[in-house]
């Protein structure tokens, strides 16, 4: 029989709202069961993987019961914690305050609670996983990860085991394509400590200079970065993606070419300032929620895909809702 951990979390957090919360949730080593509303997971230790599952029984702040397939030395049981918590976003950006204050810069999401933004344990593995979401269909996404744990470490390649790796072994059976290269050097980078998680994170650090040594990393340019800064508790940058140009064109309404429109995008949420990302990305979610059912009772699929929502007609645009910040998507 395997240790069993509970983890308190603000008294605010609900476990299937704040998990599926964001599309890496769907990845491996993550799987969320919808029927039993349990997060499964194995997390890499430096002396061997465990699986957990992760449920929260009671309700809203309640305490969170980690199941674990082996027993753990009280060390392993520490490092648990910290993964699951960064994980999980219990603190930072995630404590009951900074969520306060969210809601107090957009109050359309007080009710509904949402605020955290589900991550990696790891810093190293939300920057693999935003290398693989870049320039290529959620699908192969999907398989992209669930091939790097079946084949390096079932519980998400460790730095120093990408840096061994031929960029043909990663391209032929990781199906990373060109990617194969910038993972290795990533890798290396991490191995030498040029990647140190607690620097990108540390807020002493201003946005502005995390930021420009995102983009300076193999493999990251300006939505990855972008998409980084908020995986490490940095909101103010928006991650624009083709999902992005969407939301602007069928729910908010915005007209133009693509380059246009970014602007459009970009002076659209930057009244919410560093919480820009944050409310972008809780309207394009709630979207997708209104069309495929809250995410939290998704269907497993092998593929990871599901349905798109559905384009607007052009005769039948959207409800639109107007507040002290402009117009908005209604939610």
């Amino acid at each position: 029989m395997g240790s069993k951990l509970s983890i308190t979390p603000p008294d605010d957090y609900t476990l299937s709202r704040d998990v599926c919360s964001y599309g890496y949730f769907r990845l491996a080593p993550n799987r969320w069961d919808p029927a039993c509303q349990v997060l499964h997971r194995v997390l890499d230790l430096p002396d061997g993987a465990v699986k957990v599952e992760l449920v929260q029984p009671g309700t809203t702040g309640s305490p969170i019961k980690a199941t674990c397939d082996r027993v753990l030395t009280r060390q392993e049981q520490l490092q648990v914690r910290s993964m699951l918590r960064r994980m999980l976003h219990l603190d930072g950006a995630g404590s009951s305050e900074a969520i306060k204050a969210f809601h107090k810069s957009d109050r359309r999401w007080k009710k509904s609670g949402r605020g955290r933004i589900f991550r990696s344990p790891t810093f190293f593995e939300d920057l693999i996983k935003t290398v693989t979401s870049c320039n290529v269909t959620w699908a192969v996404t999907v398989t992209m990860n669930r091939r790097l744990c079946e084949v390096i470490n079932p519980g998400f390649p460790r730095p120093a085991q990408l840096a061994r790796r031929r960029p043909a072994q990663l391209r032929t059976r990781c199906s990373v394509g060109y990617r194969d290269v910038r993972l290795i050097e990533l890798g290396k980078m991490s191995v030498r400590g040029e990647l140190d998680g607690a620097w990108f994170e540390d807020p002493a650090n201003d946005d502005q200079i995390v930021y420009k040594r995102l983009l300076s990393l193999p493999g990251i340019g300006p939505y990855a970065a972008a998409n980084m800064m908020q995986l490490v508790g940095r909101y103010s940058f928006l991650a624009i993606d083709s999902e992005s140009l969407r939301h602007g064109r069928e729910v908010l309404c915005l007209s133009g070419k693509d380059g246009p429109l970014t602007k459009k995008l970009h002076k659209h949420y930057e009244p919410f300032g560093k919480d820009r990302f944050r409310s972008y990305w809780f309207e394009l979610w709630t979207d997708h929620e209104r069309t495929l059912g809250k995410a939290h009772t998704w269907p497993e699929r092998e593929s990871g895909q599901h349905k798109k929502p559905a384009k607007t007609s052009a005769k039948k645009k959207p409800k639109k809702r107007t507040s002290k910040r402009g117009t908005l998507s209604k939610s």
